[in-house]
């Protein structure tokens, strides 16, 4: 397990508000993949759902389990991660944490070459398939236009007419 603070603050302004937001959840599954007893994928899904809602919130967290599983098989040391409950690095990204969102955002905005290369960054040059149909799977339900922090599309309210 690497479970270690970066070496310096690296910014968050390249990434989105939805993007900064699937931090938490990634650290909190990453920590559960490399120490089970922890049980931290409860505190995963937990997040999860209070920022984006059941229904959203449980299907994001599951596409981004399936990224964070996908990445780690490709990378058998694990990644640098900074504890998910910890406040002081809690705005704070290790290189492995910002090259998984780098991966996202670009497969998010459609950016192919971009993506590309955050694989091969994350990966150490292997373009792992289970990884790239993750990371599109996500990026898929959960894309953005381009303008703006990108959200879940909510759905319509049901409401019963007499």
């Amino acid at each position: 397990m690497k479970h270690s603070a970066p070496n310096h603050t690296m910014p968050f302004t390249e990434f989105d508000g939805f993007e900064r937001g699937l931090l938490p959840v990634m650290r909190h599954f990453i920590l559960s993949l490399t120490a089970p007893e922890t049980q931290a994928w409860q505190h995963a899904f937990s997040v999860a759902i209070e920022r984006w809602g059941r229904d959203q919130g449980l299907v994001l967290a599951h596409l981004v389990f399936k990224v964070v599983k996908a990445t780690l098989h490709t990378r058998p040391l694990g990644l640098a991660f900074n504890d998910p409950l910890c406040v002081e690095t809690r705005h704070e990204l290790t290189c492995d944490e910002r090259a998984l969102l780098r991966m996202l955002h670009h497969m998010r905005r459609d950016e192919t070459p971009a993506a590309r290369d955050a694989v091969s960054e994350l990966t150490g040059g292997y373009p792992d398939a289970h990884l790239i149909q993750a990371g599109l799977t996500l990026a898929s339900q959960f894309p953005t236009d381009g303008v703006g922090p990108a959200q879940p599309a909510r759905r319509p309210t049901l409401r019963v007419v007499r």
